[in-house]
């Protein structure tokens, strides 16, 4: 076997006249007759290897490589203007370490498409295109910034528990399991655990972790595994010291994406751009009034569906607000830890971040007066006693304190303009796919 194997873009001018060994992935095979081009790929792009008739038995070798199939090259480095670095291998040797069956259930190097079950069935293969890949590179750039952006705001990172014996939100939308004969759920969110962690000391923290939504919903926008992106900040006199510290973060994230991503935007066609920070503050009531002046029939009280989102989004991009605050959201449809409003008790201290006619965030100030937050819970139609273990946090002294929940799939997705949530992420989870 060849090696220690080179990476392509490690190869240059100083490697002319040398011997060097690369391996990939066979994207293409083409004998010329008196000479054979292998195309190998490796994650930053593809690498010529030739293969000249002096040498019969490899010619004839290299000929036969299955695309796709793993290979290692040996050879020395020549200049060669044609290909798209610069530099090819001339082989004295071709091995294929792993051959891959024929015939491909998906193709990877021709501009051949193939429907979504397709290519999630072998998604492996399918993430094998450098556009494919492009979207994880840009995501882990997003998720690097937000964590690096709150880091340096003195926040700390922590791992709340996944399996848990109630609800944040409660109702249809949890996934029951069983515990050693116990009931349990998989966690919706991590919101009464960061919350709990509040009362601490440990009083700025953030989460990017998994979550379920047992909702069988169908649509571009929702799955039943998500990322969700968490924080929780203590010592708050208001809602807008939450709203500082996320619209930070996102701006960081693109800013990052920006800069450290180009090549992959390019890829992928798409050109983020940052908001203007601070950004917008649009109050419910307000928004009610633009749907009517859009033709939307809204009753005030009514929870801002998607069509209303989209219409939302429409007119604020008009007036250069792809993304903004929409704030103050009746507290009959908000959940029983927000605060209610002190000047107007049927609205809350609360908001949602919409991104180009889309929520990505839900959050807002939370209601840390134990007896306060009982009476919440309680015309909720909530039992108190599930809920001991987080009131417990309450009782016994609970600084101001608010935060939000952040989907990272879905802003990655608008980010990009990709047209359905699935693609970013690795392997998707909804109503119907479970493997792989």
């Amino acid at each position: 076997m060849a090696g220690p194997f080179r990476s392509l873009t490690s190869i240059g001018p100083a490697d002319h006249g040398k011997e060097a060994s690369l391996a990939g992935w066979a994207e293409d095979v083409r004998n010329l007759g008196g000479i054979a081009f292998l195309i190998v790929r490796q994650r930053a792009g593809t690498f010529q290897i030739t293969v000249k008739k002096a040498d019969a038995e490899l010619l004839n070798r290299a000929s036969k490589v299955v695309r796709e199939s793993v290979v290692a090259a040996r050879g020395i480095v020549q200049p060669n203007r044609q290909v798209r670095n610069g530099w090819e291998l001339l082989a004295t040797s071709v091995d294929v370490l792993s051959p891959a069956a024929a015939p491909l259930p998906l193709p990877v190097a021709d501009k051949v498409g193939a429907d979504m079950d397709t290519r999630f069935d072998n998604r492996t293969l399918d993430l094998r295109k450098p556009e494919r890949r492009a979207i994880f590179h840009i995501r882990s750039l997003v998720e690097s910034a937000v964590r690096g952006y709150l880091e340096g705001q003195a926040f700390v990172e922590v791992h709340t528990p996944k399996l848990a014996g109630a609800g944040a939100e409660g109702g249809a939308t949890l996934f029951q399991t069983d515990y050693f004969g116990r009931r349990a759920y998989l966690s919706q969110s991590p919101q009464l655990y960061k919350q709990m962690l509040m009362s601490t000391g440990l009083d700025r923290v953030f989460e990017i972790a998994p979550a379920f939504r047992a909702e069988p919903s169908d649509t571009v926008r929702h799955v039943t595994e998500f990322t969700s992106f968490d924080g929780e900040v203590a010592w708050i006199e208001r809602q807008e010291d939450v709203f500082a510290f996320l619209e930070g973060a996102v701006d960081q994230a693109i800013q990052r994406v920006q800069v450290d991503g180009k090549a992959e935007l390019e890829l992928l066609q798409a050109s983020p751009t940052r908001p203007k920070v601070p950004l917008k503050r649009l109050a419910y009531r307000e928004a009610l009034e633009i749907l009517r002046g859009g033709g939307k029939r809204v009753r005030d009280g009514d929870d801002i569906d998607t069509e209303a989102e989209k219409l939302l989004g429409q007119s604020m991009a008009k007036e250069g607000h792809a993304m903004y605050f929409l704030t103050g959201y009746p507290a009959a449809i908000k959940p029983f830890y927000v605060m209610t409003d002190a000047d107007d008790p049927q609205y809350t201290y609360s908001f949602d971040l919409e991104y180009k006619g889309d929520e990505m965030a839900s959050g807002g100030q939370r209601e840390h007066r134990y007896d306060q937050l009982v009476v919440r819970m309680k015309e909720k139609g909530l039992n108190v006693e599930n809920f001991d273990f987080y009131l417990k946090a309450f009782r016994y002294g609970m600084p101001p304190h608010g935060g939000w929940g952040f989907g990272l799939d879905r802003f990655v997705q608008k980010l990009l303009d990709l047209p359905n949530i699935r693609e970013a992420i690795l392997f998707p989870r909804d109503r119907t796919r479970l493997i792989p």
